[in-house]
């Protein structure tokens, strides 16, 4: 019997982009915090256990950007309930680090939070088309991208969700995983460039590394049928 899927989103975007995604593989989406009807948990582990706690035993657990960084501090704090896990354009760091140079300068992403803050209209857009940079597609999926997004989160929970990528660096406990874990990675993710992912899948032990050229940060969205063929086989493995 096939495992339960469940699907975690990105930050800002919600539930619309996946949606397509999640309904090919039966699966189902929690909502991060603060989004939708869940509530607000500003501790990052303490979001990640409350996660763990709602999922059924035995689940394949798909993350999305911030998705993936919590479904991979879930599957390394709870390896009881994970039997797989996916991780759709993760890192162990958003922002620079020592040792982790190939991310975000922390100045950037504290312009952009400020940003966020004053006039989210204006930079959603802008974030959308930046990590769409590179991919082959960039406009089209930019586009389809605004089209699918969910109504904006409040407030708080947008600024929650930057903190987080300011602050959690899942370096220590990315070793501690011990189900099969896939990460699927545009080859030209602006935001998670390519060197990020290959780090964090040396850290993973066993980890898998797909890499799909011409795409950037939304490789479901830039070559479905290439994305999901790849997911398929590694959840029916």
């Amino acid at each position: 019997m096939k495992p339960p899927c469940i699907f975690l989103p990105g930050w800002c975007l919600g539930r619309g982009p996946l949606t397509v995604t999640v309904n090919a593989q039966n699966g189902q989406i929690f909502d991060l915090p603060g989004y939708a009807e869940t509530p607000l948990i500003r501790d990052f582990y303490g979001a990640a256990d409350d996660i763990a706690t709602r999922l059924p035993a035995n689940t394949a657990l798909v993350g999305w950007s911030l998705g993936a960084q919590l479904a991979l501090a879930v599957a390394a704090r709870h390896p009881e309930k994970i039997s797989k896990l996916v991780l759709i354009a993760g890192t162990a760091s958003f922002i620079q680090r020592d040792g982790w140079p190939h991310a975000m300068p922390p100045e950037m992403l504290a312009e952009f939070a400020a940003g966020v803050a004053a006039d989210i209209e204006t930079m959603l857009p802008r974030f959308i088309g930046g990590f769409n940079r590179g991919d082959a597609k960039a406009k089209a999926v930019t586009l389809e991208l605004l089209e699918l997004a969910d109504p904006q989160p409040p407030a708080a929970a947008l600024a929650t969700g930057l903190d987080w990528l300011r602050d959690v660096d899942l370096r220590p406990i990315a070793p501690l995983i011990k189900c099969p874990t896939l990460l699927i990675h545009g080859a030209n993710d602006p935001l998670m460039p390519l060197a990020t992912v290959q780090a964090l899948s040396a850290l993973i032990p066993g980890a898998q590394l797909c890499v799909m050229a011409d795409c950037a940060h939304a490789p479901f969205i830039s070559q479905p049928e290439a994305f999901s063929t790849r997911l398929t086989e590694f959840l029916n493995e």
